[in-house]
């Protein structure tokens, strides 16, 4: 039952216009929920940046609000940001055993581990959190364990899909849940937010279990060493390499800290079955005859630090690639990551491998997690929403999604295609835009979490396109003159042996600019740098065309 006077506020913090970072609020009154804590990889402009994770300054603000974190699944774009948010709001977290398992060692390697609230739930579990319940139902994706959301409010039902497509033969035999999902359609849904990652693609997804067989094709077909790149966290592909490797009488050797891990947690669980004695190590691999090996490695993204990228360079301390060896890239680009998978495989032809890679229609090595436009409309007739938000997706997935769920019967003025920090409030059943949250993005450099802003960021393209001068000179603070200097140091800039006149010039034009200002009596130093920059400046533009950061350090004695 509505409390007088009391909004439901859905909202999202990362998610929503890009691929990642998923992160999404459900509040009602002073009870805040938590679907998600993901993080995105950098884009190319991002220099020197590890990870983003969603700014969280709503939520630490609010933080006696906040009742717990959901997690629908284990990829690192849903439990990526756990650590880093977990250092500011120590909030109890709750997912499925295997989703637990993998935010287990991203705690563990934080330091975490102790402190950490982790709370296991199952299809069956119902939990409270606040004036909210929560419930859960399993859907299908390209990781066991996963599960779609619904929280009860005293507005009414709202239902998170998670990632999910309707595999109608799952390797490991779960289906999901139509029967839950359909009661809810039954039983009134206010509001659902849906993945919108396939939204653009007609039809339906291909089942898990067609790829396996297409290993299992490959491996009969090979007689050399075979080498598959997968995502570390897609466990029944995992499974079903095993089996193909298991099928023709081969050993596996796992390469890559995130796939040992991932395989080690998903047996412990018993999400992967397996004989001890088909594991071997990469040293013994390259000691055993060719056709009985299989390596299951990172870096079916092109990771530049990942195991297949380092075979590729011929930079891995065990493995290298020979001639004829078989590399099976068993996934998809993620958008931006193309330029780096070309060129794994390119380094990867020019050493004699045969390499397997492109679209799943024409190799049928991988097929997506997530659902086609076909199955985005049956959750739609299922779960039969009054509003609808889709999420987890580019803006002109979340576009498109939104002309689907026009197709299937939502009324227009019921579809909300948010930005992230855009509230959609609920009260007495109508539903409207409200304020907005403060949402955005905060960068991971090394130990640096959110130190590294658009500033830092700008110096950094700065130096990569043009270089840096430094400009050292030491005045008499009594004469007012110079009494040594200006040494011009250039790096990234101009090959100092070879541009002698022009930083002769530049020289010159220091001094000339220092003796004026001290002849003018002026002796601040910001004024005394801000004028031999934008002297050196204007002189370096009209000889080079070239705008290098200048950094003048001027001490006085």
């Amino acid at each position: 039952m509505a409390r007088s006077g009391q909004k439901l506020q859905i909202f999202a913090l990362g998610g929503l216009g890009e691929i990642g970072k998923n992160m999404y609020v459900v509040r009602y009154g002073d009870d805040i929920v938590v679907i998600d804590a993901g993080l995105k990889f950098p884009e190319d402009e991002m220099l020197g940046v590890d990870v983003v994770i969603p700014d969280i300054s709503y939520l630490v603000e609010n933080r006696d609000k906040v009742r717990g974190i959901v997690l629908t699944h284990g990829h690192e774009d849903h439990i990526g940001a756990v650590p880093y948010v977990l250092r500011q709001l120590n909030v109890p977290i709750f997912g499925t055993r295997l989703t637990l398992g993998l935010v287990g060692i991203k705690l563990k390697e934080a330091g975490l581990a102790s402190q950490a609230r982790l709370h296991p739930v199952t299809t069956e579990s119902v939990v409270r959190l606040g004036s909210i319940l929560v419930t859960f139902f399993r859907v299908n994706h390209s990781i066991p364990d996963a599960v779609g959301v619904a929280l009860t409010t005293p507005e009414g039902v709202v239902v998170h899909t998670g990632d999910f497509k309707f595999d109608q033969t799952p390797v490991d035999g779960l289906h999901a849940d139509y029967q839950k999902m359909a009661d809810l359609g039954r039983s009134g849904v206010l509001a659902l937010l849906s993945d919108s990652t396939n939204a653009e693609r007609p039809g339906y997804t291909g089942s898990e279990r067609r790829v396996g067989e297409n290993l299992k094709r490959i491996f009969k077909q090979t007689r050399s060493r075979i080498i598959v790149a997968t995502f570390a966290s897609n466990v029944n592909r995992i499974q079903q390499i095993f089996s193909a490797a298991e099928l023709t009488g081969r050993k596996v050797a796992i390469v890559g800290r995130s796939m040992v891990n991932v395989v080690g947690i998903a047996r412990e669980l018993g999400y992967l079955k397996l004989d001890e004695a088909m594991l071997i190590e990469p040293e013994e691999a390259t000691k055993l005859p060719p056709e009985k090996v299989v390596v299951l490695s990172t870096g079916s993204q092109g990771e530049p630090l990942s195991a297949l990228a380092r075979m590729a360079r011929g930079a891995h301390k065990t493995l290298s690639i020979l001639p004829g060896d078989v590399v099976i890239l068993s996934a998809t680009p993620i958008p931006g990551n193309e330029r780096f998978v070309a060129r794994v495989i390119d380094a990867l032809f020019r050493l004699g491998a045969e390499v397997i890679y492109g679209p799943a229609s024409e190799t049928g090595v991988h097929v997506s997690g997530h659902g086609s436009q076909e199955e985005l409309k049956l959750m739609l007739n299922l779960i039969r929403p009054k509003y609808f938000i889709p999420i987890h997706g580019e803006y002109r997935m979340q576009r498109r999604h939104a002309l689907l769920a026009e197709e299937v019967g939502i009324p227009k003025n019921h579809i909300f295609v948010l930005d992230l920090g855009d509230v959609v409030e609920i009260q007495n059943g109508v539903a409207r835009l409200g304020p907005r949250v403060n949402a955005g993005q905060v960068l991971i450099d090394g130990l640096g979490v959110g130190d590294v802003g658009n500033i830092v960021l700008r110096d950094r393209k700065l130096l990569s396109q043009d270089g840096i001068l430094v400009v050292v000179v030491t005045l008499s603070k009594q004469k007012g003159t110079i009494l040594s200097g200006p040494d011009i140091i250039s790096r990234g800039f101009v090959y100092v042996r070879e541009s002698e006149p022009l930083m002769e010039e530049a020289t010159r034009i220091v001094t000339n600019t220092l003796n004026r200002l001290m002849t003018e009596n002026v002796s601040d130093w910001s004024s005394l740098k801000n004028n031999v920059k934008d002297a050196l400046s204007r002189f370096l533009y009209e000889q080079t065309r070239r705008r290098p950061m200048i950094l003048p350090i001027i001490m006085e004695v």
